[in-house]
């Protein structure tokens, strides 16, 4: 498995997987809609993937003394590695911005405020892509444009219902700054990080099997 994420990091990444991680300061940007941060994580891996079958890299690992299985369990794995980079970068800089930003403008007019909470928000877009892209990609490994498409349409449905619950009253205390009303923030965090857990492990499985039913 190790000899195989290497490989995805020295012949299949593309460089936009590094640029997309500065992206993470975009929470400082205010009155954005911060869930997009999100979507160009996705969009890292469509590139990767992309990049993927232009060179023809499936086939050729499957020529080697691998499993089909695992090619497609490190694909997943150097996803999920950018992922949570991802998730680690927005969580420092929302840091820094609640430590040295004004608290005028930690409140955030157009979605979600930048906190606790939005990160939970994060990993749960994250992980609808993982469920949705991976599967359909590994079912049919030459077909990367439709898998992206439909999963970057349901992420961006997620975003816009985050988003209109970030209107509705009862929902105020998850839009105010840390570290007020902790408990409540917390629990969206967790709830977040363990949907993200469940969806990838899924994706993961699921494309897993359907890889290794396909004719290459």
């Amino acid at each position: 498995m190790k000899a195989l994420i290497k490989k995805e990091f020295s012949l299949c990444l593309h460089p936009t997987a590094f640029i997309f991680l500065a992206f993470a300061a975009l929470v400082f940007v205010p009155n954005y809609p911060y869930e997009v941060i999100f979507f160009f994580s996705g969009l890292s891996v469509f590139f990767l993937s992309l990049a993927a079958r232009e060179n023809g890299d499936l086939a050729f690992t499957c020529s080697l003394p691998v499993k089909k299985r695992d090619v497609a369990l490190a694909r997943v794995i150097v996803a999920v590695m950018f992922q949570c980079t991802l998730l680690l970068l927005t969580a420092l800089c929302i840091v820094l911005k609640q430590r040295f930003f004004p608290q005028t403008v930690l409140i955030n007019l157009a979605g979600n405020s930048a906190n606790l909470a939005f990160c939970g928000f994060g990993a749960l877009v994250l992980g609808a892509f993982n469920l949705v892209f991976f599967p359909l990609h590994f079912s049919e490994p030459n077909k990367v444009g439709v898998p992206f498409v439909i999963s970057s349409s349901v992420q961006f449905a997620l975003i816009a219902l985050l988003i209109l619950i970030r209107h509705i009253p009862f929902a105020a205390p998850i839009a105010s700054p840390d570290p007020e009303n902790l408990g409540v923030k917390l629990a969206v965090l967790f709830t977040g990080l363990i949907l993200y857990c469940i969806m990838t492990v899924l994706a993961a499985w699921v494309s897993m099997k359907k890889f290794e039913k396909v004719d290459l």
